[in-house]
């Protein structure tokens, strides 16, 4: 019986993911709590999709750094030491504070596919903070979360042997399919000085500058309607 029941909860956690995939070139690589598309040109995913809810926060295992090497990715992904001595943190798409909810879900937040080149004042200022926001929304309700750097244009350089491309702009998107919401972040690759507000954009702005199609999955109705919203009523920022 307890396996059976460990099996439920893993099917419920991992298959849930696969629900609302964006629809993008690039191997799509599914992991066993966040799938992704990765593009081989800039050596970083496209985009991370992933479900967020109280019961996958409510893990407690510690976070441990190993970053390495996608085993699943076929061209290999980025290695660790493409950072080093860079100026730019390896920074997660997919958080280890998302990933705390076993072992094997924070070793998978560690993959380099997982990684994008962010500027140490960005990830540690107001992308953390950003994250720390969805967190608390995930802990309320269950959210998806797809997010990922801005490959199209407006790129910074590249670091490393590998050439990782350094975006400059970065997107979340985040929809709560059981209160019909959905907002849309996107914000520069530089030290955060506004309020988060601020850097909220339609989902519409965000496949324009990406050519990604998200949510296509929905009615075309509810796509078109949540996609335009630019409203943050909804959401709490306090």
């Amino acid at each position: 019986m307890k396996k059976l029941i460990i099996y439920f909860l893993f099917t419920h956690f991992c298959l849930g993911q696969l629900q609302f995939l964006p629809k993008s070139s690039g191997e799509v690589v599914n992991h066993k709590y966040y799938t992704l598309s990765y593009n081989e040109t800039h050596e970083q995913a496209n985009w991370v999709h992933y479900k967020l809810n109280q019961n996958f926060l409510s893990g407690t295992t510690k976070r441990h750094d190993r970053f390495r090497s996608d085993p699943l990715v076929s061209t290999k992904s980025a290695d660790p030491y493409d950072y080093k001595g860079s100026g730019y943190d390896r920074g997660h798409l997919a958080p280890a504070g998302d990933m705390k909810y076993n072992n094997i879900s924070m070793e998978e937040s560690f993959f380099m596919s997982n990684m994008a080149p962010q500027s140490p004042n960005f990830n540690r200022g107001g992308w953390k903070k950003l994250e720390s926001l969805v967190r608390d929304w995930g802990k309320n309700f269950e959210i998806y979360v797809t997010t990922a750097g801005v490959l199209s244009s407006n790129i910074i350089g590249k670091i490393g042997k590998n050439k990782v491309t350094i975006p400059s702009l970065f997107y979340k998107i985040i929809y709560s399919p059981d209160r019909e919401i959905m907002i849309g972040f996107l914000m520069p690759n530089k030290k955060i000085s506004n309020n988060l507000k601020s850097y909220v954009v339609t989902i519409d702005k965000i496949e324009s500058i990406t050519g990604i199609d998200f949510f296509s999955q929905l009615q075309d109705n509810i796509e078109n309607k949540l996609e335009s919203n630019l409203s943050v009523s909804d959401w709490n920022f306090d």
